[in-house]
């Protein structure tokens, strides 16, 4: 496998953590206009960790990359950390 396959073989494993994140941060910051005082980017950095998290973890677990039970958790895991620092921006005013 040459470095240009390995390379696009990584970007495909992490794009629907990346994606999925962005679009959580971006509904986040429409849905909590008034709330928002964390950075988009800081927030958009912590829900793609949590979710290359998950990805990582699904295939360590299942063996292989792209079973639904993963992206199920991806989401799942991503919402949960866009509520928590919702709630905690709430907690700190």
């Amino acid at each position: 496998m040459s470095w240009d396959e390995v390379f696009w073989h990584l970007m495909n494993f992490a794009l629907p953590a990346l994606v999925l994140s962005m679009g959580i941060t971006a509904w986040g910051s429409f849905q909590f206009r008034q709330q928002t005082q964390v950075r988009w980017l800081w927030r958009w950095f912590l829900n793609a960790s949590a979710g290359l998290a998950v990805l990582i973890t699904g295939l360590v677990m299942t063996g292989n990359d792209g079973k639904m039970a993963t992206y199920g958790a991806l989401v799942l895991v991503c919402a949960t950390v866009e509520w928590a620092l919702q709630c905690l921006l709430k907690m700190r005013r």
